[in-house]
């Protein structure tokens, strides 16, 4: 292991293509989000999409699910709200927290979003086999848990297709 932890330190060319990519998948989902003039931001479709899963979730959970921080959270799900998308509704155990729940507005966005976003992953996993694609999703879900970010995608790996 020590042989591979001086490879890895001697460069960074890992991280800045990990970011390249990240920017470039972001940046083609949004160019097509706005060409289908969808409404959305990726920000706010990710959002969308976790609450499509799990409806009713609270906005510090979420918040922490898709690894952002609760003010940022905060002004997105305000946007989304004054969309008519989704709805905010005191949670019944503890009045300081909201629980959040997609609206029909949300669930029609979402429904006309996700073939942009198979578009997308299409272009995306070209040349791709199966097995390539489920073997990056389990090292990126380990580089991710090994930071501490115990998120979504790494409790639920074996959901993601």
């Amino acid at each position: 292991m020590g042989k591979m932890m001086n490879e890895i330190t001697g460069t960074s060319h890992y991280s800045f293509l990990i970011e390249v990519t990240s920017k470039k998948i972001k940046g083609r989902l949004q160019q097509r989000f706005n060409e289908e003039k969808i409404g959305l931001t990726v920000d706010q479709w990710v959002i969308l999409d976790h609450l499509k899963q799990n409806d009713g979730i609270n906005q510090m959970t979420l918040a922490n699910r898709i690894s952002k921080d609760a003010p940022t959270v905060t002004r997105i799900v305000d946007l989304l709200c004054n969309k008519g998308m989704i709805e905010r509704r005191n949670d019944p155990v503890d009045r300081r927290r909201f629980n959040l729940f997609l609206c029909n507005k949300g669930h029609n966005i979402l429904n006309r979003a996700q073939s942009i976003v198979l578009e997308s992953h299409r272009l995306g996993w070209t040349d791709l086999s199966k097995s390539d694609y489920q073997h990056l999703l389990k090292i990126l879900t380990t580089i991710n848990r090994n930071f501490g970010n115990h998120n979504f995608f790494a409790n639920n790996l074996d959901k993601i297709n």
